[in-house]
């Protein structure tokens, strides 16, 4: 009976912060409170409005006026450009999300196995990526020229007619595909990280026994970056969806129409942009906005979801 009251006395006494624990739990909370209320202000609070804002009608001008669901049913029924949006965002997203994992991997293996000028090579390979993505797109419009540009005057060496690549609308959005391909230096990086991480005994063991390169390749490469790879299509697939600046200055540098020619390159964050601020519709581009984050947030759960089956983690998977 002592002990029992010994020990219930003891619980409350550990059930109450001392001085020096509620110093601690204070200077814990002042410590993390810029990154609470960054949070709050920067993501929460704009989300919250905005999803308040896709069921208004409002111009910006004048104060927003509640109507309900009324711009998804608008979006979904009789808006025939956010269908369109829709299929070359998702064209662009299925094509170049895994040229480009495929190019990274293949440049990342390379240096990788490089001996020589390695730190030459990842350098060139990495500056594409953080060059300004306006001065890429304007120095793509060069190389896709189809009188003057490197690209054709190659194929015409080779008697072949080169395309009119952004001026005709069935080959505008491969050429922001095949140009997307630019700047995978930083995916390049993460993979080159991924295999420098994969224990040699590995390949040595397997090369022992007698395995091909292509055979330690598919079955301890791929297997040890799974991660890697998993991270990459991720972030890659985000990125895709959110593609812009590029589709932007090529578009209305060739029409100065959003999307030429004949809407072929009309990206779905394209289409948000003039409705929201060359329409001054914010409403309906509220609207477009949380449609997108629920493709880009379903598209990503589905990815998750799958990793289990194909994602190997050297200190298992549960």
């Amino acid at each position: 009976m002592i002990n029992s009251m010994a020990g219930g006395a003891s619980s409350k006494t550990h059930g109450k912060l001392t001085k020096a624990g509620r110093r601690e739990a204070g200077l814990f909370y002042l410590m993390i409170s810029p990154w609470v209320i960054g949070f709050l202000v920067f993501t929460v609070i704009p989300m919250g409005m905005s999803l308040y804002l896709s069921m208004t009608q409002w111009n910006v001008l004048t104060p927003p006026k509640w109507i309900g669901l009324n711009n998804y049913i608008t979006m979904f029924t009789d808006d025939p450009e956010f269908y369109q949006s829709l299929k070359v965002t998702i064209t662009y997203v299925i094509t170049s999300v895994p040229l480009r994992m495929m190019t990274a991997l293949f440049l990342a293996v390379l240096l990788n196995e490089a001996t020589h000028a390695m730190g030459f090579f990842r350098t060139a390979f990495y500056i594409p990526s953080i060059v300004a993505s306006v001065a890429a797109a304007v120095l793509w419009q060069w190389i896709f020229n189809p009188r003057f540009g490197p690209i054709n005057g190659f194929l015409r060496t080779l008697g072949i007619a080169g395309p009119n690549w952004f001026n005709d609308p069935n080959t505008a959005l491969w050429g922001l595909v095949i140009m997307s391909v630019w700047g995978v230096g930083a995916e390049m990086l993460i993979f080159l990280a991924g295999l420098k991480s994969i224990p040699r005994t590995l390949y040595e063991a397997a090369e022992v026994d007698g395995a091909s390169r292509w055979t330690r390749f598919m079955k301890i490469t791929l297997p040890m970056l799974s991660p890697t790879i998993f991270f990459n299509l991720i972030m890659s697939m985000i990125g895709a969806f959110q593609t812009f600046d590029s589709a932007f200055v090529i578009s209305t540098a060739r029409a100065g129409q959003i999307g030429a020619p004949l809407k072929s390159t009309l990206f779905y964050l394209l289409h948000l942009y003039q409705e929201g601020f060359s329409f001054l519709n914010m409403g309906y581009a509220s609207a477009l906005a949380w449609v997108l984050f629920i493709i880009i947030l379903t598209v990503t759960v589905i990815i998750n979801r799958s990793s289990s089956k194909w994602v190997f983690y050297s200190g298992g998977n549960d």
